[in-house]
């Protein structure tokens, strides 16, 4: 079987306009057949097929969507936004081919920052083609389509229609990149951009150095601190995506990182039920709930002196207005339907927020950054159905192509058998019945050496698989493990296949404990002799985990002592003095958790990681090369966005082509179409990276430091200090 998409899937260089993609059928499956053109905007995976609702009596009407912003369309929910996309991608490489920079219509500092990010030589990766296109986009729309005339006006009319019927109350712009493209980097992109401009021309309007970044959790919110101009990772410097002489310009910038959980008001005093009632005696109800004005002070107060910021999201489609007078929920049951209403709960926290912030401050752009920037089940609208106001697209397809992620792949190795390849694909389908349906916190105790027989063998012909991998690494000379994430439906079947893999304790009849060591050998939590591992070599991350404490084993501050020193002097250098003095044991499970394969990191040593859904978003570790999913996966949205955890590159060093070398993310569990069928997948050594760092803090008094040049003064000696050729 022609197999050459696999073999060599990787057409164009991530730093150039691309110009070649490979052919896909209906199913969205390569044909192996090269196209010499670059891939129009088109889904091809994420959009599931939506589901028949039954009309009822007179009311009868198909479900209504957005049609390019102008008008709407019953067409099923098929809102179509290849035609505005792909216009706008025209009308922006039209423009980035003007050979003159006084021809861009832009500022000269816009200017200045768009040659820095096409031609500078960056000492290590510079900014991907689909990063500078997303930035260019905005860019494009804020600063020359409206000096274009009428031309271009049908772009800023489509926003505008988009916005008034999705979101009345703000202007959001979403700009769609696959996952593991680098979203961070066109955050910070697009922060220098708007700040370098306002502090040079504070007059102007369409410019701020204000920004709210708001996550959909804490650990995306730990991640983005790198946004942050005095962070000691900061992307400014350390990324050079700012000329040295701007960098002083980020200093101005107020940027508050939050997660959308902070939008929620508070109560302003803790009181007892029975208190309440005392205070309340026979009156109304008391409310002690938070001002939305208390609420925005204690979230952004920083900002709280400023008008007209710019929000940006990070996860965007968990933000969404649902559908006015359309339930989405009331089709739904069970497990959908709990998800449908914890969806749109969080939305609607999330995008009230925002327009709290609106109303008392001002948002000029509500930026919104997202690989998957879909409505999700239970909004009102098909889920699958892109978000209108999307203008900017580098799909999943495009990143492979361009070699910037990983390719995923159902793995064929001699421990897997291929008939049963159908069976470990959707392995949920047939161990759905047997797994506990609640959390460890309700269901019954459950013994982890009885996980079903298909998931028993899926965990050890995966592994089988991994340890290949792990010896080819280890033969290499690389010096951090690969990663295996497993992906959970609830707490239940987390800590079971968590007991499975690393080890427990089991107890007899007469009180005492017997070990039953790990069943996968690399992943075992205890040595020979049934000690505790002081460094885990498994983790299990969930939201019962990390709230009882006892995830780290006793020894683990002695063995980690320098990885934790350096991290409390980065939240020294972050302004956390008061956290940095007191670390508890889930602030470290939590670096741990975000350093896994970070050499000289806490994580440096874990090798596998077993999760509910803490993983799906946000986590961005890149030595991961094998997920099983033991979950539901109703929609290929939710796959795209699990796989996601393994799809960021190793190595970005270009080969002799000037392109990179292939890297793969094997999967089982997870019926995605670019893992349809079983390919021979041979484990294969990645370049080994090189991290260059300073050594902290032991050797901070051996720092060079340069001084930083802001500009140059001439001084001409005046005419009564030079010689005078008349004087006697």
């Amino acid at each position: 079987m022609d197999n050459r998409f696999f073999e060599k899937p990787i057409l164009n260089s991530p730093y150039e306009y691309p110009a070649r993609h490979w052919e896909l059928n209906d199913q969205g499956h390569p044909t192996q057949k090269i196209i010499e053109k670059r891939r129009s905007a088109r889904f091809i995976t994420p959009i599931p097929k939506p589901k028949k609702r039954k009309p009822k009596g007179a009311a009868r009407q198909q479900n209504i969507v957005f049609d390019e912003g102008r008008k709407l369309s019953t067409q099923d929910q098929q809102y179509d936004p290849t035609p505005i996309i792909n216009d706008l991608r025209r009308q922006v490489n039209l423009w980035r081919s003007i050979p003159n920079p006084k021809d861009w219509k832009v500022t000269p500092e816009t200017a200045r920052l768009l040659r820095h990010w096409r031609h500078h030589r960056f000492s290590h990766i510079r900014p991907f083609f689909c990063q500078v296109e997303a930035v260019e986009t905005a860019i494009w729309l804020t600063e020359v389509a409206p000096k274009s005339g009428k031309s271009n006006k049908g772009f800023l009319d489509h926003l505008a229609d988009a916005n008034n019927d999705a979101n009345p109350a703000l202007s959001r712009l979403a700009l769609k990149l696959a996952m593991g493209a680098g979203k961070t980097t066109v955050m910070a992109m697009l922060i220098a951009w708007q700040t370098i401009n306002k502090v040079r021309r504070p007059n102007s309007r369409i410019f701020t150095r204000g920004f709210l970044v708001v996550a959909p959790g804490l650990t995306i919110r730990d991640r983005l601190r790198v946004l942050q101009p005095n962070d000691p990772d900061s992307y400014y410097q350390s990324r050079e995506l700012v000329p040295g002489d701007m960098l002083a310009d980020l200093e101005r910038a107020k940027i508050v990182i939050t997660n959308y959980h902070a939008f929620r008001h508070r109560e302003r005093m803790a009181l007892s039920k029975g208190g309440r009632s005392l205070l309340q005696g026979r009156g109304d109800s008391l409310n002690t709930l938070e001002t939305e004005g208390q609420m925005l002070q204690r979230v952004m107060p920083d900002l709280m002196g400023m008008k007209n910021i710019m929000a940006i999201n990070d996860e965007a489609h968990h933000c969404y207005r649902e559908k006015p007078g359309d339930d989405g929920e009331t089709s739904l049951k069970g497990d959908e339907k709990k998800e449908a209403q914890k969806n749109n709960e969080a939305a609607r926290l999330w995008i009230s927020g925002l327009e709290a912030v609106s109303r008392k401050i001002g948002i000029n752009w509500v930026m919104d950054l997202s690989a998957t920037p879909f409505f999700l089940r239970g909004s009102g609208y098909a889920e699958g159905t892109l978000f209108p106001w999307t203008m900017s697209d580098f799909s999943l397809m495009d990143a492979i192509e361009s070699g910037i992620v990983k390719l995923p792949r159902v793995p064929v190795a001699d421990n897997i058998p291929g008939g049963d390849m159908p069976r470990f694909r959707n392995l949920w389908e047939h161990i759905r019945t047997r797994m506990p349906k609640k959390g460890r916190g309700k269901a019954k105790t459950l013994d982890p050496l009885s996980l079903p027989v298909e998931l028993q063998t899926a965990l050890e012909a995966l592994y089988g698989h991994y340890r290949k991998t792990f010896e080819i690494w280890e033969k290499d000379g690389i010096r951090v493990p690969p990663c295996f994430i497993v992906v959970c439906n609830n707490t239940s079947t987390s800590k079971l296949v968590y007991d499975y893999i690393a080890g427990f304790h089991r107890k007899n009849g007469d009180g005492t404990p017997t070990l039953e060591n790990g069943r996968l050998e690399l992943f075992r939590n205890f040595d020979g002799h049934g000690n505790p591992l002081a460094r885990p070599n498994t983790l299990l991350i969930d939201s019962e985990q990390l709230e009882t404490g006892d995830a780290l084993d006793k020894n683990f501050r002695n063995m980690a002592a320098d990885e934790i020193e350096r991290f409390r002097y980065e939240m020294r250098q972050r302004g956390e003095h008061q956290k940095a003095e007191h670390i508890a044991d889930q602030d470290l499970l939590r670096e741990v958790m975000n350093t896994v394969g970070k050499e000289g990191r806490l994580g440096e040593s874990v090798r596998c990681v077993v999760s509910v859904s803490m993983l799906t978003e946000g986590w961005d570790a890149n030595t991961v090369t094998h997920v099983l999913g033991v979950r539901a996966f109703g929609t290929q949205l939710l796959c795209e966005q699990v796989i996601g955890r393994a799809l960021r590159r190793q190595s970005y060093d270009l080969n002799e082509e000037g392109l990179f070398n292939a890297e793969y993310a094997d999967v089982l569990g997870i019926p995605f179409d670019f893992t349809a069928k079983p390919v021979i997948s041979p484990p294969q050594p990645p370049r080994e990276t090189i991290q260059v760092r300073a050594v902290r803090p032991e050797r901070d008094g051996l720092e060079i430091r340069f001084p930083r040049v802001r500009g140059y003064r001439v001084e001409l000696p005046g005419l009564n200090s030079m010689p005078t050729p008349f004087s006697n």
